[in-house]
Protein backbone atom coordinates (compact mmCIF):
# COMPACT_ATOMS: atom_id res chain seq x y z
CA UNK A 1 0.00 0.00 0.00
CA UNK A 2 1.36 3.11 -0.87
CA UNK A 3 1.05 6.29 1.14
CA UNK A 4 1.67 9.16 -0.19
CA UNK A 5 0.81 13.30 1.31
CA UNK A 6 1.14 16.21 -0.18
CA UNK A 7 2.87 18.60 2.33
CA UNK A 8 6.85 19.00 2.74
CA UNK A 9 7.49 17.90 5.78
CA UNK A 10 5.58 14.17 6.10
CA UNK A 11 7.21 11.33 6.02
CA UNK A 12 6.82 7.13 6.73
CA UNK A 13 9.78 4.87 7.61
CA UNK A 14 10.00 1.74 8.76
CA UNK A 15 13.33 1.64 11.14
CA UNK A 16 14.19 -2.18 10.72
CA UNK A 17 13.90 -1.76 6.65
CA UNK A 18 10.85 -4.08 5.98
CA UNK A 19 8.42 -3.48 3.27
CA UNK A 20 6.12 -0.58 4.68
CA UNK A 21 2.69 -3.16 4.04
CA UNK A 22 4.70 -6.38 6.22
CA UNK A 23 5.43 -3.24 9.21
CA UNK A 24 1.96 -2.11 9.11
CA UNK A 25 0.38 -5.79 8.94
CA UNK A 26 2.18 -6.71 12.10
CA UNK A 27 1.09 -3.39 13.97
CA UNK A 28 -0.97 -4.64 17.15
CA UNK A 29 -0.50 -0.81 18.79
CA UNK A 30 -1.12 2.46 16.83
CA UNK A 31 -0.69 5.83 18.64
CA UNK A 32 -1.76 8.84 17.36
CA UNK A 33 -0.31 11.98 18.79
CA UNK A 34 -0.37 15.24 17.58
CA UNK A 35 3.26 16.49 18.22
CA UNK A 36 7.05 14.76 17.21
CA UNK A 37 7.79 13.66 21.20
CA UNK A 38 4.31 13.05 22.29
CA UNK A 39 4.18 9.59 21.54
CA UNK A 40 7.47 8.72 23.81
CA UNK A 41 5.67 10.93 26.49
CA UNK A 42 2.76 9.50 26.49
CA UNK A 43 2.77 6.24 24.64
CA UNK A 44 5.51 4.79 27.15
CA UNK A 45 3.49 1.72 28.07
CA UNK A 46 2.60 0.21 25.17
CA UNK A 47 6.31 1.23 22.81
CA UNK A 48 7.86 -0.96 25.95
CA UNK A 49 5.26 -3.49 26.25
CA UNK A 50 6.10 -3.86 22.42
CA UNK A 51 9.71 -4.06 22.91
CA UNK A 52 9.83 -6.95 25.40
CA UNK A 53 7.09 -9.24 23.45
CA UNK A 54 8.16 -10.29 20.04
CA UNK A 55 4.50 -10.86 18.83
CA UNK A 56 3.56 -7.62 19.63
CA UNK A 57 4.78 -4.12 17.38
CA UNK A 58 3.86 -0.39 17.79
CA UNK A 59 3.48 1.76 14.96
CA UNK A 60 3.30 6.13 15.61
CA UNK A 61 2.18 8.63 14.34
CA UNK A 62 2.68 12.45 14.29
CA UNK A 63 0.21 14.07 13.33
CA UNK A 64 2.00 17.92 12.47
CA UNK A 65 5.10 19.20 11.52
CA UNK A 66 6.89 20.69 14.55
CA UNK A 67 7.38 23.89 13.19
CA UNK A 68 5.35 25.90 16.47
CA UNK A 69 8.30 24.33 18.47
CA UNK A 70 9.96 27.16 21.05
CA UNK A 71 13.37 27.79 19.69
CA UNK A 72 15.94 28.85 22.36
CA UNK A 73 19.94 27.93 22.28
CA UNK A 74 21.57 26.69 18.88
CA UNK A 75 18.14 26.76 17.77
CA UNK A 76 17.13 30.46 18.53
CA UNK A 77 17.63 31.63 14.61
CA UNK A 78 16.83 28.63 12.63
CA UNK A 79 14.05 28.50 9.43
CA UNK A 80 10.82 26.82 10.10
CA UNK A 81 12.20 24.06 7.62
CA UNK A 82 15.20 23.26 9.43
CA UNK A 83 12.98 22.84 12.60
CA UNK A 84 10.83 20.86 10.88
CA UNK A 85 13.89 18.66 9.52
CA UNK A 86 15.20 18.89 13.25
CA UNK A 87 11.76 16.85 14.69
CA UNK A 88 11.86 14.60 11.96
CA UNK A 89 15.45 13.59 12.88
CA UNK A 90 14.43 13.77 16.56
CA UNK A 91 11.08 11.21 16.02
CA UNK A 92 13.28 8.96 13.82
CA UNK A 93 15.84 8.52 16.42
CA UNK A 94 12.93 7.68 18.96
CA UNK A 95 11.50 5.00 16.49
CA UNK A 96 15.05 3.00 16.05
CA UNK A 97 15.50 3.22 19.67
CA UNK A 98 11.74 1.86 20.65
CA UNK A 99 12.03 -0.44 17.38
CA UNK A 100 8.50 0.71 16.28
CA UNK A 101 6.99 -0.88 13.53
CA UNK A 102 6.76 2.54 11.42
CA UNK A 103 6.54 5.95 12.17
CA UNK A 104 4.40 8.28 10.36
CA UNK A 105 5.03 12.21 10.34
CA UNK A 106 1.91 13.30 8.64
CA UNK A 107 3.38 17.07 8.34
CA UNK A 108 0.15 18.98 9.06
CA UNK A 109 0.77 22.66 10.21
CA UNK A 110 -1.03 22.47 13.55
CA UNK A 111 -3.44 25.26 12.36
CA UNK A 112 -5.17 23.47 10.23
CA UNK A 113 -6.03 20.42 12.08
CA UNK A 114 -7.18 22.91 14.94
CA UNK A 115 -9.69 24.01 12.67
CA UNK A 116 -7.92 26.66 10.76
CA UNK A 117 -7.47 27.17 6.62
CA UNK A 118 -8.58 24.70 4.74
CA UNK A 119 -9.97 23.06 7.58
CA UNK A 120 -13.44 22.98 6.37
CA UNK A 121 -14.15 24.43 9.91
CA UNK A 122 -12.80 21.33 11.39
CA UNK A 123 -15.38 18.98 9.97
CA UNK A 124 -14.74 15.63 9.37
CA UNK A 125 -16.59 15.01 5.99
CA UNK A 126 -15.11 18.50 4.14
CA UNK A 127 -11.81 19.08 3.06
CA UNK A 128 -8.31 19.76 3.86
CA UNK A 129 -7.12 20.37 7.24
CA UNK A 130 -9.00 17.89 10.03
CA UNK A 131 -11.07 16.64 7.33
CA UNK A 132 -7.82 15.44 5.43
CA UNK A 133 -6.32 14.59 8.49
CA UNK A 134 -9.14 11.95 9.47
CA UNK A 135 -8.76 10.73 5.57
CA UNK A 136 -5.36 9.71 6.17
CA UNK A 137 -5.58 8.54 9.94
CA UNK A 138 -8.65 6.10 8.82
CA UNK A 139 -6.26 5.11 5.50
CA UNK A 140 -3.42 4.27 8.31
CA UNK A 141 -6.07 2.12 10.40
CA UNK A 142 -7.08 0.01 7.41
CA UNK A 143 -4.11 -0.75 6.98
CA UNK A 144 -2.58 -1.80 10.22
CA UNK A 145 -5.85 -2.99 11.46
CA UNK A 146 -4.38 -2.44 15.80
CA UNK A 147 -5.74 -4.52 18.56
CA UNK A 148 -5.29 -1.35 21.00
CA UNK A 149 -5.25 2.68 19.86
CA UNK A 150 -3.36 5.02 22.07
CA UNK A 151 -4.14 8.94 21.71
CA UNK A 152 -5.27 12.35 23.68
CA UNK A 153 -7.49 12.41 26.01
CA UNK A 154 -10.69 14.68 25.39
CA UNK A 155 -10.16 16.92 28.29
CA UNK A 156 -6.68 18.07 26.90
CA UNK A 157 -6.11 21.40 27.34
CA UNK A 158 -3.24 21.84 24.55
CA UNK A 159 -5.67 22.61 21.59
CA UNK A 160 -3.72 21.02 19.32
CA UNK A 161 -3.52 17.59 21.33
CA UNK A 162 -7.47 17.97 21.72
CA UNK A 163 -7.89 18.07 17.61
CA UNK A 164 -5.54 14.97 17.34
CA UNK A 165 -7.61 12.70 19.42
CA UNK A 166 -10.90 13.73 18.22
CA UNK A 167 -9.62 13.19 14.56
CA UNK A 168 -8.91 9.91 16.04
CA UNK A 169 -12.06 9.10 16.87
CA UNK A 170 -13.61 10.46 14.17
CA UNK A 171 -11.46 8.44 11.92
CA UNK A 172 -12.05 5.08 13.78
CA UNK A 173 -15.78 5.90 13.44
CA UNK A 174 -15.22 5.89 9.67
CA UNK A 175 -15.00 2.07 9.33
CA UNK A 176 -16.94 -0.77 9.93
CA UNK A 177 -17.52 -2.26 13.42
CA UNK A 178 -15.35 -5.15 12.58
CA UNK A 179 -12.36 -2.86 11.50
CA UNK A 180 -12.01 -1.62 14.50
CA UNK A 181 -9.76 -1.71 17.61
CA UNK A 182 -10.43 -3.52 20.25
CA UNK A 183 -9.45 -0.50 22.96
CA UNK A 184 -9.37 2.91 22.84
CA UNK A 185 -7.48 5.00 25.06
CA UNK A 186 -6.93 8.30 25.68
CA UNK A 187 -3.56 9.16 27.58
CA UNK A 188 -2.56 12.30 30.05
CA UNK A 189 -0.96 15.30 28.27
CA UNK A 190 -1.05 18.69 29.01
CA UNK A 191 -3.68 17.95 31.86
CA UNK A 192 -3.42 15.45 34.54
CA UNK A 193 -6.36 12.55 34.54
CA UNK A 194 -6.14 12.49 38.41
CA UNK A 195 -9.49 14.30 38.44
CA UNK A 196 -10.88 10.98 36.63
CA UNK A 197 -13.24 8.77 38.87
CA UNK A 198 -10.77 6.10 39.86
CA UNK A 199 -12.92 2.99 38.69
CA UNK A 200 -12.73 5.04 35.28
CA UNK A 201 -9.02 5.19 34.77
CA UNK A 202 -7.23 3.13 32.81
CA UNK A 203 -3.90 2.57 34.53
CA UNK A 204 -0.81 2.22 32.22
CA UNK A 205 2.36 0.58 34.53
CA UNK A 206 5.46 1.72 33.23
CA UNK A 207 7.66 0.80 36.27
CA UNK A 208 9.65 -1.67 33.85
CA UNK A 209 10.55 1.87 31.37
CA UNK A 210 12.56 3.90 33.47
CA UNK A 211 15.52 3.63 31.15
CA UNK A 212 13.72 3.51 27.94
CA UNK A 213 11.92 6.61 28.91
CA UNK A 214 15.09 8.27 29.70
CA UNK A 215 16.67 7.18 26.12
CA UNK A 216 13.67 8.21 24.09
CA UNK A 217 13.79 11.34 26.14
CA UNK A 218 17.13 12.08 25.24
CA UNK A 219 17.04 12.65 21.32
CA UNK A 220 14.18 15.22 21.48
CA UNK A 221 17.49 18.20 22.29
CA UNK A 222 15.45 20.47 20.59
CA UNK A 223 12.84 20.28 22.97
CA UNK A 224 14.33 19.70 26.02
CA UNK A 225 17.03 23.39 25.21
CA UNK A 226 13.89 25.15 24.98
CA UNK A 227 13.55 25.77 28.37
CA UNK A 228 10.69 22.77 29.12
CA UNK A 229 12.53 19.65 30.99
CA UNK A 230 9.28 17.69 29.42
CA UNK A 231 11.37 14.66 30.58
CA UNK A 232 11.46 15.39 34.04
CA UNK A 233 8.47 16.31 34.10
CA UNK A 234 6.73 13.57 32.80
CA UNK A 235 9.05 11.23 35.51
CA UNK A 236 7.21 12.82 37.65
CA UNK A 237 3.94 12.55 37.29
CA UNK A 238 4.01 8.91 36.39
CA UNK A 239 5.65 8.88 40.00
CA UNK A 240 3.00 10.79 41.70
CA UNK A 241 0.56 8.63 39.81
CA UNK A 242 1.71 5.62 41.42
CA UNK A 243 2.25 7.26 44.95
CA UNK A 244 -0.53 9.15 45.11
CA UNK A 245 -3.40 6.93 43.66
CA UNK A 246 -4.28 5.46 47.05
CA UNK A 247 -3.62 7.09 50.28
CA UNK A 248 -4.32 3.54 52.42
CA UNK A 249 -2.10 1.29 50.54
CA UNK A 250 1.35 0.47 49.68
CA UNK A 251 1.94 1.61 45.71
CA UNK A 252 2.49 -1.55 43.71
CA UNK A 253 3.72 0.04 40.68
CA UNK A 254 6.62 2.97 40.65
CA UNK A 255 5.69 4.67 37.85
CA UNK A 256 1.72 4.74 36.40
CA UNK A 257 0.55 6.69 33.54
CA UNK A 258 -3.01 7.31 33.72
CA UNK A 259 -5.62 7.30 30.73
CA UNK A 260 -9.46 7.48 30.13
CA UNK A 261 -10.94 5.18 27.95
CA UNK A 262 -12.20 6.27 24.85
CA UNK A 263 -13.66 2.80 23.43
CA UNK A 264 -17.20 3.63 24.15
CA UNK A 265 -17.12 6.27 21.73
CA UNK A 266 -15.58 4.21 18.87
CA UNK A 267 -18.70 1.72 19.83
CA UNK A 268 -21.23 3.86 19.66
CA UNK A 269 -21.25 6.25 16.56
CA UNK A 270 -24.26 8.51 18.23
CA UNK A 271 -22.58 9.26 21.45
CA UNK A 272 -21.07 12.71 21.33
CA UNK A 273 -17.32 13.57 22.63
CA UNK A 274 -18.64 16.97 24.27
CA UNK A 275 -21.61 14.97 26.01
CA UNK A 276 -18.72 11.92 26.74
CA UNK A 277 -16.41 14.35 28.74
CA UNK A 278 -19.23 16.22 30.63
CA UNK A 279 -20.40 13.36 31.52
CA UNK A 280 -17.12 12.20 33.32
CA UNK A 281 -16.37 15.62 34.52
CA UNK A 282 -19.74 15.76 35.94
CA UNK A 283 -19.05 12.62 38.16
CA UNK A 284 -16.31 13.33 39.54
CA UNK A 285 -18.17 16.96 40.32
CA UNK A 286 -20.59 14.22 42.62
CA UNK A 287 -18.04 12.14 44.15
CA UNK A 288 -16.61 15.42 45.49
CA UNK A 289 -19.82 16.43 46.58
CA UNK A 290 -21.03 13.18 47.58
CA UNK A 291 -17.79 12.60 50.13
CA UNK A 292 -18.29 16.40 51.74
CA UNK A 293 -21.88 15.64 52.22
CA UNK A 294 -20.88 12.64 53.80
CA UNK A 295 -18.39 14.22 56.40
CA UNK A 296 -21.65 16.92 57.19
CA UNK A 297 -24.31 14.40 57.74
CA UNK A 298 -22.55 13.04 60.54
CA UNK A 299 -22.20 15.56 62.34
Amino acid sequence: MTFSYPRPHADVWVPDGAGLDDALARTTDLGIVAHQDDLEFMALAPIGACLADPDRWFTGVACTDGVGSVRTGRYADITDDEMAAVRRDEQRAAAEIGRYSAIFQLGHPSPSIRGGPGSASGSASGTGGRAELVRELAAIVRATRPVNVYTHNLADKHTTHLAAGLATVEALRTLPLEERPWQVVGIEGWRNLDWLPDEEKVLLDVSAYGELADRLAAVFVSQLEGGKRYDLAERGRRQANATLFEPRAVEEAEEVNFAMDLTPLVRNDELDPAAFISAAIRRFQSDAEAALHSLRDQE
